[in-house]
């Protein structure tokens, strides 16, 4: 058996060291890779604004419409008749209803849960339950939308005979259900990002379990619950399956969650069916809808960065 000897080893060449030239080159491959990337992303949303801002500028063009009525309006019939009405409130408070059920079911719900899983659960528990919680987030949203129309429509129909057969109650819960993981898996993150010292701190003085989770945890983790909240809050916001298949499409001005109502997003695939002309302004209504609707989520996003900032804390 041949010994080789400690000294060979530590004199034999690991590798033959780039070239300051050659290193130099692809460093900066690299950064001109990574600023092509940063390029293309700031391209592709200057692009899908400056369309939605010309195709909206050449709806307000069209005879008929006007500025007014499409923003104070309280009637929105587009395809219906001879004489067309573009005001879209009844499609901004059913966004808004669904929306609304759908955070008060996934809110509380999916806090509760981060909760129990960072503070409760054991170890081995929470490496079964977080991953189950994520396989929610890869359902198909038109499973969700049948699941509505099916199950939970047939069920508040059984507890109360007011309900029709598409209603924004029904589509709330839908999309509560999908954002549920979101709001789960954001908020634990957060929870588990605060200092093991808080905690102990909390138990020094004499608190409960409960107490250290509600009133240490959660507001040392406000931050990341709140950017939680609002990024399932406009993921709700652009739900377009579920409730274009459990809400209906009849744009009615109500507060009636058991009402049928139509949103923004169930408008767009309505009007994307091919019933409509490409030419006229109920085609180009569409993009209106669609600035109104960015414009909401935008005011969400923006919100949401300010109400971060305010409550982030640092730790060392």
């Amino acid at each position: 058996m041949t010994v080789v000897s400690h000294d060979t080893i530590a004199a034999a060449p690991i590798g033959r060291p780039k070239s300051k030239a050659l290193r130099y080159l692809s460093e900066a491959a690299v950064q001109g890779l990574l600023l092509l990337c940063g390029l293309f992303s700031l391209a592709t949303t200057v692009a899908i604004v400056a369309l939605l801002i010309t195709e909206t500028l050449e709806f307000f063009r069209q005879p008929g419409v006007h500025a007014l009525e499409f923003f104070f309006g309280t009637n929105w019939s587009p395809l219906l008749g001879a004489e067309k009405h573009f005001g879209i409130w009844p499609l901004v408070t059913g966004t808004c209803l669904v929306t609304v059920v759908a955070m008060a079911f996934a809110l509380p719900l999916g806090l509760i849960t981060a909760i129990y899983l960072s503070e409760y659960a054991s170890r081995r528990l929470r490496a079964v339950l977080k991953p189950a919680l994520e396989v929610l987030a890869g359902v198909p949203t038109v499973v969700f939308g049948f699941f509505a129309l099916t199950v939970i429509t047939p069920g508040l129909q059984w507890l109360h005979e007011g309900f029709h057969v598409y209603n924004a109650f029904s589509a709330g819960l839908a999309v509560g259900i999908m954002c549920l993981p979101i709001v789960c898996s954001l908020a634990e993150d957060a929870l588990q990002a605060v200092p093991r010292s808080l905690r102990e701190g909390g138990y020094a003085l004499g608190s409960t379990k409960f107490d250290v989770s509600i009133k240490v945890v959660v507001p040392a983790a406000l931050s990341g619950i709140i950017a939680a909240f609002l990024l399932a809050a406009t993921r709700a916001i652009g739900e377009t399956m579920i409730v274009a298949l459990a809400a209906g499409s009849s744009p009615n001005l109500t507060l009636d969650p058991r009402s049928e109502v139509q949103t923004m997003t169930g408008y767009l695939v309505q009007i994307f069916l091919g019933d409509a002309s490409n030419f006229g302004p109920e085609y180009l209504s569409s993009y209106a809808v669609a600035a109104a609707l960015f414009a909401m989520t935008f005011i969400l996003t923006v919100v949401g960065h300010r109400v971060r900032l305010k409550y982030r804390e640092v730790y060392e």
